[in-house]
């Protein structure tokens, strides 16, 4: 008897262990065709995609300002329309999606969670905002991290990769992370995270300033990966790490008064985040980038009406995203040369224009009246951007067990 209740019980383990392992195989399974899906989806629609956002009428407009953007309703395209009258003539335009000027921070991020899944799936996503100064470029960006409910699209995003890894540590997934920050000021490259850096906003920096002679020369590899030469990488393991870099990097970000706006953001911001994972029971591998990027203001110099270092700043400024406009139009004609060595900016954002990456634009709108004539020319740019086809990026996996 003894030796036949021990027979069962072999047989009831062995059919148990059967099961996990199949349970196992399809929880593997199930998760290639989800991503195979999601991406599946995200490909679907485009690559490349444009959000608008307009942010709502402040005190500094003046009172009794009105809108000058409307959002008209279509069965056709439901919150992807906008409206905007200048001079008395009314121009159309039709985006990916439209957030109105009572968007939340959580509204917007909700759109583009899913493109941040992709990060962990293994693919370069790049999402970055652009429009004139106060428009709200870096509130959507960054947000005001001391309020939970106003945070922005870079510490949400960073704590929905965060969760995430630590969900899938329960499949045999673990990752190492690693974060810069630069920025692009009068087109030189500058570390955010140097050591050497000094701290403090609107103070005039010569060229080598506190980087010795440091290069920071940008360099693209054969499998599309962007390096720059002598800037800081710092392993980061929590969103807290992270915060507290990005808090480091706002300070001692370029910044100045100029008719627009009281604190100015007089260059692009760039938050890199790259990813390694390993799948210890599968031995896959993934590589990934996160690129998040806060352009400087959009508007011409005669709107800006910089002087002196100001103006050096501005006409800087003009030159890298008229040079992006450059890219994007050539981008759209399919053109045989693509003009991306014509600024820091655009040689930076290479890979994410060049069709290696998952890229979505972020156009923010001022909607008083005396930004319509500005509003106008960064939704033209907008749809500009909205009409390339950059082609179906690559997923970065391998089997091979090593970091």
């Amino acid at each position: 008897m003894a030796n036949l209740s021990a027979s069962e019980t072999k047989t009831n383990l062995e059919a148990q262990k059967k099961f996990i392992k199949e349970l196992e195989f399809q929880v593997i399974e199930g998760e290639k065709l989800r991503k195979n899906l999601h991406n599946s989806i995200l490909e679907l629609k485009g690559n490349i995609r444009v959000f608008c956002r307009v942010r709502p009428l402040l005190q500094e407009d003046g009172f009794g300002t009105e809108m000058v953007v409307s959002y008209p309703t279509s069965m056709e395209a439901p919150g992807r329309r906008i409206e905007l009258v200048q001079s008395g003539q009314t121009y159309h335009f039709t985006f990916d999606k439209v957030f109105n000027h009572e968007a939340s921070q959580q509204d917007v991020f909700i759109e583009i969670s899913q493109l941040v899944q992709s990060v962990l799936d293994g693919y370069k996503v790049c999402i970055f905002a652009y429009g004139q100064t106060g428009s709200g470029k870096t509130y959507t960006m960054m947000g005001e991290h001391d309020t939970p409910d106003l945070k922005g699209l870079i510490p949400r995003s960073l704590e929905q990769i965060f969760q995430a890894t630590q969900a899938l540590k329960d499949q045999g997934w673990k990752y190492k992370m690693q974060a810069s920050i630069l920025e692009i000021y009068n087109e030189t490259i500058r570390d955010l995270l140097s050591s050497n850096r000094p701290s403090g906003i609107d103070q005039t920096r010569k060229e080598n300033g506190a980087h010795g002679k440091q290069q920071y020369t940008i360099k693209h590899d054969a499998n599309g990966n962007t390096h720059v030469s002598d800037l800081t990488i710092i392993d980061v393991s929590s969103v807290n790490e992270i915060s507290s870099l990005l808090q480091h990097a706002a300070q001692c970000r370029s910044v100045g008064r100029t008719q627009m706006n009281e604190q100015s953001s007089r260059s692009h911001f760039v938050f890199t985040l790259r990813i390694f994972g390993i799948n210890e029971n599968t031995e896959q591998q993934v590589q990934s980038v996160l690129n998040l990027i806060d352009l400087a203001g959009s508007e011409r110099l005669s709107r800006s009406e910089a002087t002196g270092d100001r103006l050096k700043e501005t006409q800087a400024i003009i030159k890298s995203l008229s040079s992006l406009s450059d890219v994007i139009s050539a981008l759209a004609k399919k053109e045989e040369h693509i003009p991306f060595r014509n600024s820091k900016l655009t040689y930076l954002l290479q890979p994410c224009l060049g069709g290696d990456s998952k890229t979505l634009m972020f156009v923010n709108v001022s909607p008083d009246a005396s930004s319509a004539g500005e509003s106008l020319c960064s939704l033209r740019f907008a749809s500009k951007v909205n009409a390339c086809d950059i082609g179906i990026p690559r997923r970065h996996t391998s089997s091979k067990s090593s970091f």
